[in-house]
């Protein structure tokens, strides 16, 4: 595994690569390793010929009262989990060269953005929009893996690609969840052992959402209540949002007709946590 910090460096061996007629694929991560960045990787260690990791904890897209300084970084053992899995280069570049002074230039998506968590984090979506075309220029990938937990991120991502005419494939990869179904997330190591209990209720909520739907259920704000009480009934739990929505555009539906995005963030204690599940008739 080559380490590159270089964004020349990075550039030259992406060209260096495409030369020799060999696919890259690419993983943009911020670190603290988990399942779910594994198993990207070992996605696209499977599809292309070489494959790419970033590592990045990205500024613009925190915003001033987030968490952003208390976010888990594990360099260390990143390294060495990253050593094991065969991939090709780490590029784990510096903040001040990808957002030098002055830095004033940046991408957003509309639309799209103003549903879920671009409503309760306004600057989300344009620090990763921003940051993502940016890895994209400088990685030049073929092909780029993201994970269906961040269902809207991926969504926002795909938008960017088309409208931009971008020439990489954006691929989405099942949640991975530990074995009680909690959505693996680098943000699960700041919880204690009865917020992780607390925390499982996202999915507990989400599989009541579509046992509901199973049933016949067909109204979005009984479903929507449900999930209410499942998450409120445990303990250090702050709802941020509950919503059944679109898929694609993310407007809030109020029928199930066929199938529909159950999104979530909750707080548990201090840490906010995302999850979600396409809800409809099997």
């Amino acid at each position: 595994m080559k380490i590159i910090t270089s964004i020349e460096e990075m550039k030259k061996w992406s060209r260096s690569t495409r030369s020799k007629d060999k696919t890259i694929g690419f993983v943009a991560t911020m670190g603290s390793l988990h399942e779910g960045h594994l198993s990207l990787i070992k996605t696209s260690i499977a599809k292309c010929d070489t494959t790419v990791v970033s590592i990045f904890v990205n500024p613009t897209q925190f915003g001033p009262n987030e968490d952003f300084d208390s976010y888990p970084r594990h360099l260390k053992s990143d390294k060495q989990i990253l050593q094991t899995t065969g991939i090709d280069v780490l590029f784990n570049p510096h903040q001040n060269e990808l957002y030098p002074e002055k830095f004033q230039t940046f991408v957003t998506v509309e639309d799209k953005t103003n549903y879920l968590c671009g409503t309760s984090r306004p600057q989300f979506f344009r620090g990763v929009t921003t940051i993502i075309l940016k890895l994209f220029n400088i990685t030049n990938p073929h092909i780029a893996f993201f994970g269906e937990k961040d269902w809207q991120q991926l969504e926002v991502i795909r938008t960017m690609v088309h409208d931009l005419n971008m020439d990489v494939s954006i691929v989405g990869q099942p949640t991975v969840r530990d074995k009680d179904g909690l959505a693996m997330s680098s943000r699960n190591c700041n919880l204690s052992k009865l917020e992780k209990n607390s925390a499982r209720s996202l999915s507990q909520a989400l599989e009541s959402a579509q046992a509901l739907v199973v049933k016949g259920e067909r109204s979005a704000e009984n479903i929507r209540t449900e999930i209410r009480k499942t998450i409120e009934q445990k303990q250090g739990t702050k709802i941020d949002y509950i919503s059944v929505c679109d898929p694609e555009s993310f407007a809030e539906q109020t029928k199930i007709n066929s199938k529909a995005l159950v999104a979530l963030a909750v707080r548990v204690g201090s840490t906010r946590l995302i999850d979600n599940r396409i809800i409809g008739k099997i």
